[in-house]
């Protein structure tokens, strides 16, 4: 089943579940739970909304779900403002001291992978294969203003010009993939149509035959007779973005792990967003699946679990991007905390 994801301009979404009024005088219905963060990870959340209400939760439990950009949605949950978010990257130092300045504890809970995808229009029929050499060359920050045609990244390629289509700077998905192929997470040319909403991007490549964009997966996967996905030729040689490539490790450094940050003390104060909360990571894998993306293994949801219930707090990668790592290598070192004496 393909998500909806063509609805996902529409943000904020509020999604509000059926409530029952209380008698006068009664317990006023709870606040909603909100959600922020991640373009990319925000079909997993709408997907785990969906599911969690068919199955019959609450009537009194609200959700407001808006896509914003891991940045955007870090800001807000170290803010407290948001006791939950995703991201399509760990959180970074920056804003672990953010969230410590406000006394913000969390959990960190990886979800599944993505491939970041590079697509161009179907009408070109020039390029079906790029280097991450010959995306530095498009993509870097010396980039600005002078790469303006398809020849200039590949000689083979026609001397035609280059409509570029990529996430804007509060993206999870902008930083991971500057870190992955120019080294930094802020060296990106800034000459090229941005947002942090993914279904825009989409758009941007789909009209017209001379453009080029990155984002999530499942967007593309989404909208695959609409994009011309490009297989990319790495360290362990060319592959194409799909949940194959991801399991096998042999779509790098493009591929990456999802999260979702949930405030702890939200979490023990907040029943109802307990029990959302488990129930999407235990119900992970249909929904990650569901969503477009790539599912971890069975029993890594399990893990997950654990580390939910054990309420242990704390990121697993100091404020580094996992640039580098294999899926499990990164998996291996976000689950390395419960196997810690005190949480065994």
């Amino acid at each position: 089943m393909r998500p909806l994801l063509r609805l996902a301009w529409l943000a904020p979404i509020l999604f509000v579940m059926p409530v029952c009024l209380p008698p006068a005088g009664g317990l006023a219905a709870p606040s909603p739970i909100r959600i922020g963060g991640s373009s990319t990870v925000f079909p997993v959340l709408q997907a785990a909304i969906a599911a969690y209400q068919k199955a019959g939760a609450s009537r009194q439990v609200r959700f407001e779900l808006k896509e914003t950009g891991t940045s955007a949605g870090f800001r807000q949950f170290c803010a407290g403002q948001l006791p939950l978010a995703n991201a399509s990257r760990p959180i970074n130092a920056k804003e672990l001291k953010a969230c410590a300045a406000k006394g913000v504890t969390f959990l960190e809970l990886p979800i599944g992978f993505d491939a970041i995808t590079v697509v161009v229009n179907p009408a070109n029929t020039w390029a079906s294969s790029i280097t991450t050499r010959e995306l530095a060359r498009l993509w870097n920050q010396r980039a600005t203003g002078s790469v303006k045609t398809w020849s200039q990244v590949n000689l083979d390629w026609p001397n035609r010009p280059i409509r570029l289509c990529g996430p804007g700077k509060d993206s999870g998905t902008y930083d991971y993939f500057n870190k992955a192929i120019n080294g930094d997470e802020r060296n990106s040319r800034s000459d090229y149509f941005a947002s942090e909403n993914d279904n825009e991007l989409v758009s941007c490549v789909a009209s017209n035959p001379e453009a080029l964009g990155y984002f999530g997966f499942a967007y593309y996967q989404a909208n695959a007779k609409r994009l011309k996905p490009l297989s990319v030729v790495g360290k362990k040689g060319v592959a194409m973005p799909s949940l194959a490539s991801v399991q096998k490790e042999a779509y790098v450094p493009l591929s990456r792990p999802l999260f979702l940050y949930v405030n702890d003390k939200a979490l023990r104060q907040r029943p109802e967003l307990q029990k959302f909360v488990t129930y999407t990571v235990k119900n992970g894998l249909k929904l990650v699946k569901q969503a477009g993306y790539i599912p971890m293994p069975s029993s890594t949801y399990l893990l997950v679990e654990s580390k939910l219930y054990r309420h242990v707090t704390g990121s697993a990668f100091g404020g580094d991007l996992p640039v580098g790592l294999t899926t499990g290598q990164a998996l291996q070192r976000s689950l390395e905390s419960i196997k810690k004496p005190e949480f065994r």
